[in-house]
């Protein structure tokens, strides 16, 4: 028999040995709560606007001269759910390179952020997005069309990351 297990039994009193007093604090706690006021959002009509820190979907940043990824593909290789996809192809304007092919499959999306924060150009960030829906399996794959996004709508997300990078 272990020791230190022995001289603690022998250090609990009658009370504590009965769990009483533990029992007392747990309704105590409970009754408490039930009595706060109780905060029910409407859903549909009544939105949730989230934070600046909030992780929603994956999106890519869309400037008005086009698209910031370069197709470095680190997001791909960080991923731990390995939900991204990049294909880079060339280009003859001030970036050399751009994704002809940028997928994420958002059923396999763990929004983890790891994507954002490893982004060299900002390039891809989590939005605010939170309520997403898919009919079937193919439609919860985003490609360019469903992940480029305005770099206005994203203002609030992205001076978070440079505040706390």
């Amino acid at each position: 028999m272990n020791v230190t297990t022995n001289t603690r039994a022998q250090r609990m009193n009658f009370w504590e040995k009965l769990y009483l007093p533990e029992i007392a604090k747990g309704l105590a706690l409970t009754f408490k709560t039930m009595f706060r006021p109780k905060l029910t959002r409407q859903y549909p009509e009544e939105r949730w606007e989230p934070l600046g820190s909030y992780r929603g979907r994956p999106v890519l940043v869309l400037e008005e001269d086009g698209e910031r990824c370069v197709a470095c593909g680190l997001c791909s290789r960080v991923c731990p759910a390995l939900a991204i996809e990049v294909q880079a192809a060339e280009t003859d304007r001030d970036k050399e390179r751009y994704p002809s092919k940028f997928e994420i499959n958002m059923l396999r999306c763990i929004y983890c952020g790891l994507c954002e924060e490893v982004c060299p150009e900002e390039a891809i960030v989590m939005s605010k997005d939170y309520d997403i829906v898919f009919h079937s399996q193919e439609e919860a794959i985003f490609g360019k069309d469903k992940l480029l996004v305005p770099i206005a709508r994203l203002q609030e997300r992205l001076e978070f990351l440079r505040q706390y990078k």
